[in-house]
Parts: C-alpha cells; structure tokens; sequence
C-alpha cells in the first residue's frame, strides 16, 4: 500500500483503548444547519456516553471569519489550507451554491493520506458534478439524482444513503446523517455503546450504508397508475397492521382482478404476496439495524407470533430470525475493508 490506512475502520482500537480522532468540519457559505449539528450532537453525545472526549471538533472553510447557513445559523471557521493541519477525518457540509473548487485541493489531500472525506448532500453534488466520471460509486440526495442524470453521464450515481469510492464518501445528508456519524465512529465503540448511543439520539434502528434513501415505493415514477401507487402506500402504511386485500380494495375503489392484473403486469406476484414480502422486508431490516426482541419486531410487521414470523423470513431468506441476528457484530457501514462494532 506505501500509506498507513488512517481511515474510521480501525478495530484494533475500541472503547477506553481509542486513540483520540480529530474531525474537521468544512462548511461553505449557505450550509446545511441540520447537517452541522447532527454530525456534531452525535460526536458530543459519544463522548458522553463513553466518558471521555474521544472525537474532537473544529470548523474551516475557504474564507476564515463567521460563516452564515441557512435558517440563520453562525459558525466562526479557520482558513483551510490544502495540505495544512489534516485531520483524521474531514466532513464537508455544503449549501445550494456550493462550488467543490474550493475544498477539492483539501480532500485529494486527505485522499493521498488515505484519511476518509465525507460529503454531505450538496457537497456531494458538488463533487459528482465537478469530477465528471468518479472512480466508484457516488450517491447524493435523491432531490438532486433526477437533475445529474438529466444534465451528465453518470453511470455509477446511486440512490443509497450513502457510497464509498476510494476514501471519499458521498451521502444523502439531511436527516440521515445522524445515522451515517454513528455508523462511521462505530468501529471505536463497543456494541453496547453503540446501542446506548443510538438510544440517546432517540434512533430506534440505524439504517445501513446501502440502504435506499426513504423514497417510498409510493414514490417511484414508473408507477403511472394513480390507484396502484394508492394501494402500495397503504400497504407501506399498514404493515403493523395488515389490512385484507378486500379491504385495500374496498379503500381505493379497484377491483379484485384488476388489482391482480396491475400487480401481475408491473411486479410479476400477487398483491397478497407483495404485501407479505413488504413486511418481511421491514422485519429484516429491524432483526438486522436494531436491538429490539423478535417478539416485539413480531408485533411491528404485524405477525401474531414469533413462530409465524420465523416461518415467513425463512421463505423469503432461507434463514431463521434468530440465524439472521446471530452475528458477532453491527455491521453499518457495508464498505469493503470497513470494521463493525463488537
């Protein structure tokens, strides 16, 4: 390799044996006021529950003095110069007119350091937009996809919450950043911790890296069918508490058989079966991201029974709930090379 990998997924180092991590919080004129305090309510709150200031903070941007964001939020930054007091981790936090000219120097600084970069939103936009062809996969928030696949050839841009490529992360931001912080300080802590701290942030799941971001299936645009998409939002809306198929179709004014044909036509199965695979999915997710007992993730994907439960995720996975969270760790970040909590 040549370079000492500095990036957040050293393991070696866990709780009280940590070694003390630097962030550097870059913001431009304009920022994402919920960004900046989310990465730094969760660094703040993992000190607390550590006991000790594990993360430290500072603040830069291309032009020193008080910065404004949006909503009227102030933050006095220092100069950023390139390859000047880098630290362990940088975190750049933009706003809508956020040009990547003026921190791309720092980050590739950081890159030939292998020291992780994280764009947030608009500042991965920035950066998608400003390095044309990126070496990997990039992602940004979905408000922005639609906009670069119009105006550019980027065949690696993805909806996931957030993407790895070489060091540098981009991310969705907003409010997923809260979850995207503790799944990059995960590695020094223990899964306990990390549990405890996802508690004090209220987050009663923490959504992996290579989650979609939360636009419902509702949403997605090759639904053209008006009822369809109804029938689809009212399952997502429902899956503690299964509606019947007379039911759902009582509600949007469908029949039974037409309902089959849509379903059959746009995603090959039944609407019984689609809805089923929606609950599952969700029970997959909660066994995976949280701590909750399965019988408490029964009642949320509305399955009367632990036992039924088993039944379905087995169909659908091949493998029992209790095979799924039999693991010896939380993986968050599903990055090639990247550690998890123990």
């Amino acid at each position: 390799m040549g370079k000492q990998d500095n990036r957040f997924d050293v393991a070696a180092s866990v709780g009280m044996h940590a070694k003390p991590q630097t962030i550097e919080i870059h913001v431009s004129k304009g920022f994402n006021g919920l960004e900046l305090t989310s990465v730094t309510h969760v660094l703040a709150t993992a000190n607390t529950v550590l006991g000790r200031d594990l993360f430290s903070w500072r603040f830069s941007t291309d032009k020193p003095g008080v910065i404004s964001g949006d909503h009227g939020a102030l933050v006095r930054a220092e100069p950023a110069i390139a390859d000047h007091r880098l630290a362990d981790m940088m975190i750049v936090i933009g706003g809508k007119r956020t040009i990547a000219d003026t921190w791309l120097p720092r980050l590739r600084a950081m890159q030939r350091k292998a020291r992780t970069v994280v764009l947030l939103s608009d500042a991965a936009t920035a950066y998608i937009k400003a390095t044309k062809a990126p070496g990997g996969h990039v992602t940004t928030h979905w408000r922005d996809v639609t906009a670069l696949v119009e105006t550019g050839y980027h065949p690696k841009l993805t909806t996931h919450l957030s993407e790895d490529s070489d060091g540098i992360i981009t991310a969705a931001g907003d409010g997923a950043t809260l979850e995207l912080i503790v799944g990059l300080i995960s590695p020094y802590l223990t899964r306990p911790q990390v549990a405890e701290l996802g508690s004090h942030l209220m987050l009663q799941t923490i959504r992996k890296s290579d989650a979609d971001q939360p636009k419902c299936l509702s949403d997605n645009e090759g639904l053209f069918d008006a009822r369809l998409t109804e029938v689809i939002r009212l399952m997502e809306d429902t899956v503690n508490e299964p509606m019947s198929m007379d039911e759902i179709t009582a509600h949007v004014g469908i029949s039974s058989r037409h309902l089959e044909r849509v379903f059959r036509k746009t995603f090959n199965d039944t609407p019984a079966r689609f809805y089923k695979r929606l609950r599952v999915k969700r029970v997959r997710t909660m066994i995976e991201e949280s701590l909750l007992p399965m019988i408490d993730i029964a009642v949320a994907c509305g399955f009367g029974s632990c036992t039924t439960m088993a039944k379905a995720v087995k169909v659908e996975y091949g493998v029992t709930p209790s095979q799924m969270r039999a693991r010896k760790s939380i993986q968050l970040l599903t990055y090639d090379g990247r550690q998890s909590a123990k």
